[in-house]
């Protein structure tokens, strides 16, 4: 007997799964070579001149926006909201635990390096990594106008810069939806039957939908 609980998928025969498996594939498969097409016209994106005067507070001392680089071609950094004292983004928490340990690293190895960067000053940041447990570099833009003139305005931000020699470009930028397809849990609910459960997905009727 069936437990009581959420609605559930319909219960078909092996084949005719199959038939629906393979129609769906067909799509994904289609999905797939579009966003192919996208990252194809992300690396085709011209690049705007970034001023380099920002001074981030880091555990190691004072670092350049130039500096972040750590000798490498490409950033990848997050900006990660500041709430005020004490308070943190739960999204943004969510983005940050979401980085897997060794990330940075295969980053690296790919000429990219990966700093998470916020308008908290320094202790209030050093405070939270550590009690969150995350190893990843985390500076603060605290007092500066690099928040500002990234025009993240009291949001969140991922931007990628390209350095030539001392001269610093931004690449790219996304925000909201762009950064949430990023997280490792969100990529996996969305392949199981009741998805993500928040309101805006379009779920049949009976599927919990709570948060």
């Amino acid at each position: 007997m069936s437990q009581a609980g959420p609605a559930k998928p319909a219960i078909v025969s092996a084949d005719e799964w199959q038939k629906l498996r393979s129609e769906l594939l067909v799509a994904e498969k289609q999905a797939t070579r579009e966003l192919d097409a996208l990252a194809a016209r992300r690396r085709r994106l011209p690049m705007v001149e970034f001023d380099t005067g920002y001074t981030f507070a880091t555990p190691d001392g004072p670092r350049t926006l130039l500096d972040l680089f750590d000798g490498r071609t490409q950033l990848a950094l997050y900006q990660f909201m500041d709430r005020g004292p004490d308070e943190f983004c739960q999204g943004c928490t969510a983005f940050a635990a979401n980085i897997p340990e060794a990330g940075p690293e295969r980053l690296a190895a790919r000429d990219v390096t990966w700093v998470m960067a916020s308008d908290m000053p320094l202790p209030q940041i050093e405070a939270y990594r550590e009690r969150m447990g995350w190893t990843m570099p985390f500076v603060s833009s605290h007092g500066t106008a690099f928040t500002r003139d990234c025009g993240v305005g009291g949001g969140f931000l991922l931007s990628v810069f390209l350095r030539d020699g001392d001269q610093v470009y931004r690449t790219y930028t996304t925000t909201s939806r762009g950064v949430d397809r990023l997280l490792w849990v969100h990529s996996i609910l969305d392949l199981t039957p009741y998805g993500r459960q928040q309101a805006w997905e379009d779920s049949p009727e009976g599927w919990p939908q709570t948060s």
